[in-house]
């Protein structure tokens, strides 16, 4: 498997503390399966002042522990990407990065407020050639009065990355809801884990995975932590993994299996 969103770099942002904890993160991830890990940092202007420079210096130090420990793990490089004016300029000078130097980019909504003209940010990003990876829509808080924001965006081409931890319970019963919804609505593209810690929020992809067959299928739930992962950081165009939508309702009907999707997976 490949988990394309992980906070594993230590003492980078508010995710590993130091060393020692990544390398226990490490090791739970390729407990369970995962092979690659894409290293996400938030970006966060005022807060988190990364650099693509830094945290590929980071990913590298990181890399060379792990394989000094015969840790067999797979780093990547990317981040967690907040809204800012100028965005699309900032990763095409070089200072943002994408997932593995791809076209696609992990975009972090603000969690409390939906922000002023979100999905014209959006597409400003997909026109300048990039495909945002929404993370985590299914924690927001506003999702239950924007819902529809979602398949919006969708429908024009942006990607949603759902959290595995969510639709396992992990982070309480409305994340958990909007999650499955979201899964029975087909508006998922991949999961990942979201890790910040190797207690209270570990690198554990395969659960999700499973809870995630239950109401997609086993085909689909694997295109979710393998398939379309492996596109991205091959930098797959999106017609080629993405997702086969109820040429009638826009949606697949909630409560379905959607169990096929057009192109090379």
């Amino acid at each position: 498997m490949l988990d394309l969103h992980c906070h594993i770099l230590p003492g980078i942002d508010d995710g590993a503390a130091d060393l020692e904890t990544s390398l226990e993160m490490a090791r739970i991830a390729v407990n369970d399966g995962i092979q690659t890990i894409a290293c996400t940092p938030h970006i966060y202007p005022g807060m988190y002042e990364n650099t693509a420079t830094g945290i590929r210096a980071a990913i590298a130090a990181l890399q060379l522990e792990l394989d000094q420990r015969g840790i067999p793990l797979r780093l990547l490089a990317g981040a967690d990407v907040h809204l800012e004016p100028g965005l699309a300029g900032s990763i095409k000078a070089g200072r943002v990065p994408t997932l593995a130097g791809s076209r696609y980019l992990l975009l972090e909504p603000p969690h409390h407020v939906a922000p002023p003209r979100f999905e014209e940010s959006v597409f400003e990003l997909m026109v300048a050639g990039y495909i945002p990876v929404i993370t985590h829509p299914e924690r927001l808080s506003w999702i239950e009065d924007h819902y529809e924001v979602f398949g919006r965006l969708v429908e024009r081409g942006a990607w949603m990355q759902v959290t595995a931890g969510s639709v396992t319970g992990r982070f309480g019963r409305r994340p958990k809801y909007w999650s499955e919804r979201m899964l029975d609505d087909g508006l998922v593209h991949i999961l990942a884990t979201d890790s910040h810690h190797p207690k209270k929020r570990p690198p554990l992809l395969a659960e999700g995975r499973q809870a995630a067959a239950i109401r997609v299928g086993e085909q689909e739930a694997e295109r979710l932590v393998v398939s379309r992962p492996q596109g991205i950081v091959d930098n797959l165009p999106p017609e080629h993994v993405r997702l086969l939508r109820n040429q009638k309702q826009g949606l697949w009907p909630r409560g379905g299996f959607w169990k096929s999707m057009l192109g090379r997976t």
